[in-house]
Order: structure tokens, then sequence, then C-alpha cells
């Protein structure tokens, strides 16, 4: 019977890096999403993950960036609420299957399992880093400008990272 891992929000991350105008990169990251894993045993090989991410939870520490990426142009969230990631494989890296804005593709990231340790109130916890990363168009997240020096404003490659730590389930 394998065990459920449910995530620790208040101790999980996840983030994004898109480069700007070919110049810089912004961060941001999304405030509110979930995640649980269901394994065969501490190794975790082989464990099953889900995760659901809420778009309206976006924070780019800039309210018109934010919004923007918040309406139909991006991940227009209201038709479009959260973005889903399931696999059926944790291993040193991890597919699976992520759906933004309605749309399904494959993707894999580079995992880091950080170890098993009991925290002061007795519970077990396991952390894991990722990291990989994503072709936004390939999910019709397609709103670009292009510059007047040439380039565009938006690089359609997206660096996603996340440090996530879990609670195993009695």
């Amino acid at each position: 019977m394998a065990t459920k891992w449910n995530l620790d929000p208040t101790h999980s991350e996840i983030t994004f890096k898109v480069k700007h105008m070919m110049i810089s990169n912004v961060k941001g990251s999304f405030r509110n999403f979930n995640a649980a894993i269901e394994a065969d045993d501490d190794t975790f090989k082989n464990a099953k993950t889900t995760a659901t991410i809420e778009t309206d939870s976006i924070f780019t520490n800039n309210t018109d960036r934010d919004n923007h990426l918040k309406s139909a142009e991006f991940f227009n969230t209201e038709a479009n609420p959260t973005i889903t990631f399931e696999s059926q494989a944790l291993n040193d890296t991890i597919t699976g299957n992520l759906t933004v804005n309605g749309i399904t593709k494959p993707i894999t990231l580079d995992v880091d399992f950080g170890g098993i340790n009991k925290d002061p109130w007795g519970n077990t916890k396991a952390g894991f880093s990722f990291e990989g990363k994503i072709s936004r168009k390939d999910f019709g997240l397609n709103w670009n400008a292009t510059l007047e020096a040439g380039g565009v404003m938006v690089s359609d490659d997206v660096k996603i990272a996340g440090e996530l730590q879990f609670v195993k389930q009695a």
C-alpha cells in the first residue's frame, strides 16, 4: 500500500524566470499551489505525483505585469484557473503531463531529493528541489512585442524551479 505525502505549503515555493527584452530576467512565483506524492517506500522511486497551481496567484512584484499575465493574452485566469502536473515516476528526473491554458504536454524536470527528517513536532518530512525549462508557446502563451533594436519583449523559454517539502501522512 502506498504512503501519501502532502505538501507543506509554508516551506515550499514554485518560481519562474523569463528573459525580458533579451537583456535581463524577470522572476516570479505562484503563491497558491498544492501537491501530493504517493510512494511505495521512502526512496520515492517511481512515486506518483500530482500538483495544482492557482493561476490567479501569480506574483512578479509588479501589479500591472501581474494583471497582464492574468489576462487573456497570457494565462486567462478566468477561463483557466489552474495549472496541473501529473506524473507516474519520480527519480533523478520527473516526467509528467503539464496542463496550462487547457493544453497538455509532457515535460521533464531535474529533481534533487534532499532527504527525510523529523521536525520538532514529530512530523516526518521529505524535501525536493526541481528545475527545468519549458516553451511558453507550447502552452498557447504567445503574446509578444518586437523591439525597435531587434528581438522580442519576452523570450519563449521559461525556466521553472521549486523547493518543495512534504509531510508523511499516517
